[in-house]
């Protein structure tokens, strides 16, 4: 029988591509299990496909799964499928993919490449992960049969200047590829690929939900821990263990999953012993498949807020694991959803900025998201208890969407629950307030603060308390942001009740003509007062004026419509922001003691330096009720002493 077999060249172009896969591109060695793994599966599918379309072949698919084999004394790691096995043509053209036209391209936008992740998806795309075997192997050998045919091929190289391809006798249908594998070098990230521990590492993280049985030899070395793991009668010397569980929850029908193993499911990738607040099983078919399994988690992690804190979901690609914290999948205000998202037509070696700019991505991201927010809504509308506790720990970072992004901006409001005035302890969400507003009310009134305690006894809120009207206590820090950045609910806009000029009497056209000369009369007697106090306080406010909003303190400080709060500026200005300083408007209640006696006096002698003095108080009590940190504490202490010691 003549002799088959071919050495072939790799081009020039090609042999550096190969030495950027070997030694440059992989940072982490470990993945090539997975890839031969992955390729194995792949061969399995096509297997069965192919059994259910050419029933013809009698193919047997009673037992489909993948080995993998130890040989301590040569050295060497075999992945063996029973799957569909590759004709010789076959190999030349999937194996040698690397050869194709198109390299030296590839090879310029590899070394283009800004990093090591952009890098190794343009090799993933290549479609040459097989050749990430050559990262740990001095030589690989491929022994492949194709299903319904008779010959065999065989394909061998050390990934240096050439490879063989020839012809093979009694090989069984499948594909086994042999790695001749380098000596240990931790300094070189190596590792024992001999030992069996290392061998179900790797499989149990990246390869664990594959469909198909990884089984592996019981030569290779075991320890007392993997043992008790085995297959039943694993002890004998042809015994075989399982290494991969198969349970990948997201690819069965959500009626075939019970919520123990939903819980369990949610532990193992949460690290969270207590059970998710809610559970989403959801599956995309058409141009882009994809499964996912979320979770949202009954309480806040301690990281939530931390900066450094990871967040996304995991990415697999057909059971094979890709990515941890897959950040492209899920926004920053949803980064506390847990779970798993498993596409379809993906690269395994698809890198964070890939994904980023993807845009068949970016659909299963809005998806996903709209998924999430109407999981929330529905909970919000049936278990109320448990929608307020998920409020509770992650309402402050949702509100943050509405700062993030405009595409959820309805959704999100629909969810938003505040504190209000309307109740001690109950929350309020914001189509309650709206059910509740006054006949002819449009506007929905809040006010924001470090307490609800500060909130309510502010300045601010006297008259709308004395008239009844509603406001949203508002006490998250995202508060001061995003009600500067959203206009309105369902065509109600909302209103901070410590900005501009507020009336809450009736509308001025319906005053009868004393009240309206009343007005003018008081206008008109602290007008002086008014003057020179704008003139003496410059330094601290733009303007001084009478005040609608107060019924039972002096004076209040407010800002003008589009100002912003003096907690949005420290928030700025903490953030490294260089922002001018922001003056307020010093409102007076004009029917106040102090505020008519500092009239009269004003009226007397303006130039009485006393009334300078009054007036830093009266500033600067203002500035304290409403939490506010005043410009020189020590002064304002020694006038309010000196004040106090005159009148003893």
């Amino acid at each position: 029988m003549a002799d088959t077999t071919e050495t072939l060249e790799f081009q020039a172009e090609t042999r550096q591509l190969l030495q950027l896969v070997i030694h440059s591109i992989y940072s982490n060695k470990d993945i090539f299990l997975r890839e031969l793994i992955s390729n194995a599966s792949d061969a399995l599918d096509k297997l069965r496909l192919e059994s259910l379309t050419h029933s013809d072949l009698a193919l047997d698919t009673s037992d489909l799964h993948i080995t993998l084999e130890v040989d301590q004394d040569a050295r060497t790691l075999t992945v063996r499928d029973n799957g569909i096995g590759m004709t010789r043509d076959d190999v030349v053209d999937l194996i040698g993919t690397i050869a194709k036209s198109g390299t030296a391209g590839l090879l310029a936008k590899i070394k283009e490449a800004k990093d090591a992740d952009a890098a190794q998806s343009l090799i993933g795309q290549f479609g040459v992960g097989f050749y990430s075997a050559f990262m740990v192997a001095d030589k690989v050998t491929l022994h492949t049969r194709r299903a319904g045919t008779d010959q065999g091929t065989v394909w061998e190289s050390d990934g240096e200047g050439t490879y063989t391809i020839g012809d093979a006798a009694d090989l069984p249908i499948g594909t086994a590829v042999t790695l001749h594998l380098k000596a240990e070098d931790s300094e070189d990230g190596l590792a024992d690929y001999l030992a069996g521990w290392k061998i179900r590492q790797i499989v149990k993280q990246y390869s664990d939900f594959i469909r198909w049985p990884i089984r592996m030899a019981a030569q290779a070395p075991a320890t007392a821990e993997t043992d008790a793991d085995a297959e039943s009668g694993a002890g004998g010397g042809d015994a075989l263990e399982t290494l991969n569980s198969m349970k990948a929850l997201w690819a069965r029908p959500r009626s075939e999953v019970s919520e123990a193993e939903y819980h369990e499911f949610y532990q193992q990738i949460s690290h969270d012993w207590q059970p998710p607040a809610d559970t989403i099983h959801m599956r995309a078919e058409g141009t882009f498949e994809y499964e996912a399994l979320l979770f949202l988690p009954a309480h806040a992690p301690f990281d939530l807020f931390s900066r450094d804190a990871k967040r996304g979901v995991q990415l697999y690609v057909k059971r094979v694991f890709i990515m941890d914290d897959c950040d492209a999948l899920m926004p920053n205000y949803l980064r506390f959803v847990k779970g798993v998202v498993d596409a379809h037509d993906l690269s395994l070696n698809v890198s964070r900025e890939i994904l980023q700019q993807d845009r068949q991505i970016t659909a299963v991201r809005r998806r996903l998201v709209k998924k999430v927010l109407a999981a929330i809504k529905d909970m919000q509308a049936t278990n109320t208890d448990a929608y307020t506790s998920l409020w509770e720990q992650f309402g402050r970072v949702l509100k943050e969407g509405l700062i993030e992004e405009r595409d959820n901006t309805d959704a999100l409001l629909q969810l938003v629950s505040a504190h209000s005035t309307n109740d001690p302890e109950k929350t309020t969400t914001l189509r309650e307030y709206v059910s509740r507003m006054k006949d002819g009310q449009n506007t929905i009134y809040y006010l924001t603060g470090e307490t609800r305690a500060l909130v309510e006894n502010s300045p601010h809120m006297e008259a709308f308390t004395a008239k009844g009207y509603e406001v949203l206590i508002l006490t998250d820090p995202v508060d001061e942001v995003w009600t500067d950045q959203i206009p309105a609910f369902d065509g109600h806009r909302f209103q901070s009740i410590a900005k501009g000029q507020l009336d809450l009497d009736d509308d001025t056209d319906t005053e009868d003509e004393q009240t309206k000369a009343d007005k003018a009369q008081r206008e008109q007697d602290f007008a002086g007062l008014l003057a020179w106090l704008q003139t003496s306080l410059a330094d601290y406010v733009k303007q001084v004026r009478l005040s609608t909003r107060l019924t039972t303190s002096a004076a209040c400080l407010v800002g003008d419509a589009h100002d912003l709060t003096p907690t949005l500026e420290k928030m700025y200005r903490a953030m490294g922001q260089e922002l001018p300083a922001v003056k307020r408007i010093l409102e007076l209640n004009p029917t106040h003691p102090l505020v008519t006696a500092l009239q009269q006096a004003h009226h007397k002698n303006a130039d009485d330096p006393a009334l300078a003095e009054t007036a830093e108080l009266v500033y600067g009590a203002a500035l304290l009720a409403e939490g506010g940190d005043l410009p020189d504490p020590a002064r304002f202490t020694r006038l309010l002493t000196d004040r106090l010691t005159k009148v003893l």
